[in-house]
C-alpha cells in the first residue's frame, strides 16, 4: 500500500513499515511519504495498493530494506538523507 503522496505528488518515500501480509498477494509493506496530515491518511482514497516494484521504482532506495522482516519501520532523517530504522507504528 503507498500514499497517494508518492504514486501521484511524486514524493520520495519518507517512512515505511512492514506488517504481517494480509493475503498471498499482500507484501505488508505500507509506504508513505512523512507529510501526510491525519486527516489525508484517514482517507482511504488517498492509498492504493501496488506492487512493491513498482514503489521501488518511484524510489529505488527503498530496495535495501525489502527483504526486512514483518514489523520493521524504516525512516529518512531529513529529505536527502538515508533511511535509518524507526519505531513500528502501532
Amino acid at each position: 500500500m503507498a500514499s497517494d503522496r508518492i504514486t501521484v505528488a511524486g514524493k520520495r518515500v519518507g517512512f515505511m513499515y512492514r506488517e504481517p501480509a494480509d493475503n498471498a498477494s499482500d507484501s505488508g509493506w505500507r509506504f508513505f511519504s512523512g507529510e501526510e496530515s491525519q486527516d489525508f491518511t484517514d482517507d482511504p482514497n488517498n492509498f492504493e495498493i501496488y506492487d512493491v516494484n513498482t514503489i521501488a521504482n518511484y524510489d529505488p532506495d527503498i530496495i535495501p530494506f525489502l527483504d526486512a522482516p514483518a514489523y520493521s519501520a524504516f525512516e529518512r532523517q531529513s529529505a536527502s538523507s538515508a533511511f535509518v530504522r524507526a519505531d513500528f507504528p502501532g
